[in-house]
């Protein structure tokens, strides 16, 4: 028996060693595996990629802040996913034919030449002082220990200044024309959000963020005339995904680069192409279909993580069009990117209306999918009177319907007219105005969003509805 029981002893203290040799070669295994960044020697197409990196695609994912099977969706049918050699996404965007790199007519803002990036339309801000910044670089800019740098092998590139006559010193009042447009398009696109869209440089470290106690961040959206990168993929823009508030190598995966050689050097393709470029850097992926990676849209509206070129209205989108291969609810993702929703600037019932002057215009945002804003006038004379309430003059995302309510709260009248285009860069119907013989007396004015049509093939529903837009009253 003591033999038995010594026996059984030299056993279970064997099976203790074999599971502490077990536990402590399990160990050497953990210390010993390749970091996540150390993966892949190259930069890789998606799909290569993801056969490189499919047994530690939990680590790749962790890596990108996404879930695991979002990023092998992507990787598996996304054809301009690529993941560089610190196993980090990228997208490539294809180019454009010459037919649709044709630039269209813009609007007229700029009354003289300047030398250089000065003047007005370099120093366009749509909410100075926000601790966010999303920078349209045009007068050039040297890109230096980026990512970019890294895999092409050249450091550093001068990169050139935006520039379509000829004369890069100097801006012609058509060159100045379309970065105020770009501008004026990509500020109503980020016109939600806590964040200052701005053609003036800010300082490096109000785009660089140090660290997780750095609140003051953001991004930079280089419009490249030249071919040191778009030679070699013919594309129309690149950009990282989910960089925007990295709090570790921040600026590394910066800037995100729009290729007039891809999208041409017209006003409304390069803010399709600004906008999409730096929803990447903010988290978001592409909208497209079960047979195309990027979904050109329906009657006037478009995703505007899709193709928004050919439409007039571009908006923020969820998947809700027919055969969409992308339900992510792209406003709640930028929100975990650091880009908050703006404060309601309005009330949104009678009893907390903003005051209105008869023929003095306010301005406001509808930021959230149910944000109402309300606002009450005061009629001293009888009369006719007209409200009209108007989104962005340049690419409105808002569809307005405008409410006149009496002092009770009753409406007494609603205008909603149905949306569309006029042309690619032209949307319709996005504003509202009401009329009418009025009483002296107190009067309020309700703006709400709306949709048009079907959203699954013939219009939008309110989720992207959200934007910038004036009110005014005034006698006729």
């Amino acid at each position: 028996m003591s033999r038995f029981r010594r026996t059984g002893a030299l056993a279970c203290a064997g099976a203790v060693v074999l599971g502490g040799l077990a536990v402590a070669a399990g160990t050497q295994a953990d210390a010993q595996q390749t970091p996540v960044d150390q993966l892949l020697s190259q930069t890789l197409a998606g799909g290569a990629a993801l056969g490189k990196v499919q047994s530690r695609l939990a680590d790749v994912a962790d890596h990108n802040r996404m879930p695991v099977d979002k990023l092998r969706q992507i990787l598996a049918t996304d054809k301009t996913a690529w993941l560089d050699a610190d196993s980090k996404l990228f997208f490539r965007e294809p180019g454009l034919t010459s037919a649709q790199k044709a630039p269209e007519a813009s609007p007229r803002w700029a009354s003289a030449a300047v030398a250089g990036a000065t003047g007005p339309a370099f120093e366009l801000h749509s909410k100075p002082g926000s601790n966010r910044v999303l920078y349209l670089d045009f007068d050039g800019h040297t890109i230096t220990g980026t990512a970019w740098n890294a895999s092409k092998g050249i450091d550093p590139v001068n990169v050139s200044a935006y520039d379509t006559d000829g004369d890069p010193a100097n801006y012609s009042t058509a060159e100045q024309d379309v970065v105020h447009e770009v501008w004026a398009r990509v500020a109503e696109d980020y016109s939600t959000f806590d964040v200052d869209v701005t053609t003036q440089e800010p300082p490096q470290s109000a785009i660089d963020r140090s660290g997780a106690s750095d609140e003051q961040y953001g991004t930079r959206v280089l419009i490249d005339p030249d071919t040191w990168y778009q030679s070699g993929c013919g594309c129309g823009g690149v950009a990282y995904v989910g960089v925007y508030d990295s709090t570790s190598q921040h600026d590394y995966y910066q800037p995100a680069l729009v290729f007039t050689k891809g999208v041409g050097t017209g006003a409304k393709n390069l803010a399709e192409a600004a906008s999409h470029e730096a929803g990447h850097n903010v988290g978001l992926s592409h909208d497209g279909t079960s047979t195309v990676g990027y979904y050109q849209g329906h009657g006037a509206w478009a995703p505007i993580m899709g193709v928004g070129y050919y439409r007039g209205i571009s908006q923020w989108s969820k998947g809700e069009y027919a055969d969409a291969n992308n339900k992510e609810d792209d406003y709640a993702v930028v929100g975990t990117h650091g880009l908050a929703l703006r404060a309601d600037e309005a009330g949104g019932t009678t009893g907390d209306a903003a005051a209105l002057t008869v023929g003095t215009p306010v301005s406001g945002i509808i930021a959230a999918e149910d944000d109402t804003d309300v606002y009450r006038v005061d009629v001293s004379a009888a009369g006719n009177y007209t409200a009209s309430a108007s989104p962005a003059p340049t690419g409105g995302n808002l569809d307005i319907k405008l409410d006149l309510l009496d002092g009770s709260g009753a409406v007494v009248a609603s205008n909603d007219p149905a949306s569309g285009q006029s042309d690619a860069g032209t949307p319709t119907g996005l504003g509202a105005s009401v009329s009418g013989a009025l009483q002296p007396g107190t009067y309020y004015l309700r703006i709400d969003n709306v949709g048009y049509g079907d959203p699954l093939n013939t219009g939008y529903s309110t989720y992207g509805s959200r934007g910038a837009y004036t009110l005014n009253v005034s006698p006729s």
